[in-house]
């Protein structure tokens, strides 16, 4: 199977869609693009216009959905941590699922870590913006001496900025920005919030007639 990876990887894309749905038994759409990248969860799945940059890798998850007319750019490194294995790892959490979710209109741009040993799920119309912003779904429970993981969501219409980091457990609300720089490690439930810091805390009230808040078309030109 590795054999058949490379030559997958290796080949143009209207021979590698062939292979990654006759051979992988993927759901991609026909206006759906991947680039030079190794993409192979167990399940995958592209709607309408959605896409996959260059150089992005995305390995041992259990699922990938990517919404209509979003967006991986490149340089991503996307792992998880597979359930219904042999090991020992999180064998306290049998409903865990290592998933990607991604809503529509939505842009992953450049150079992240995403942690997707639990679901990882982002909503409708969001910019994980910049650069190095990494989404860490476990760690070890140092209480109990075990790996341990907790599910992130990022609500519809956010803006996550550079740089940032969001720890298992933690959840930004629709309709928010989360400043560069920013450790989110807990969840928060207040929308149209400016959320800053290490760790972030709400910093101020965003208008709702922002008009990143009132897209119908998810990338910014």
């Amino acid at each position: 199977m590795v054999i058949i990876k490379i030559i997958t990887f290796l080949l143009p894309w209207p021979l590698k869609r062939f292979m990654l749905i006759h051979i992988f038994k993927y759901e991609i759409h026909s206006s759906a693009r991947i680039g030079l990248s190794w993409i192979y969860p167990k399940k995958l799945i592209m709607d309408a216009n959605s896409s996959i940059g260059h150089f992005n890798v995305a390995v041992h998850l259990d699922l990938i959905k990517i919404g209509k007319y979003s967006s991986i750019s490149r340089n991503n490194w996307i792992t998880g941590f597979p359930t219904n294995t042999n090991s020992k790892h999180f064998q306290h959490q049998q409903n865990r699922k290592s998933n990607l979710l991604i809503g529509e209109h939505t842009a992953i741009t450049k150079k992240h870590h995403i942690d997707c040993t639990n679901v990882i799920q982002i909503g409708n119309f969001v910019t994980i913006a910049g650069y190095s912003s990494q989404f860490l779904t476990h760690s070890i429970n140092i209480g109990m001496n075990i790996q341990d993981s907790h599910p992130i969501t990022i609500g519809d219409y956010c803006f996550v900025g550079t740089a940032s980091t969001i720890l298992g457990g933690a959840s930004l609300p629709s309709y928010c920005v989360l400043g560069a720089n920013s450790l989110l490690n807990k969840p928060f439930t207040n929308t149209y919030k400016l959320y800053g810091g290490n760790p972030a805390k709400e910093i101020k009230t965003l208008s709702k007639d922002f008009k990143y808040f009132n897209r119908e078309v998810g990338f910014v030109y």
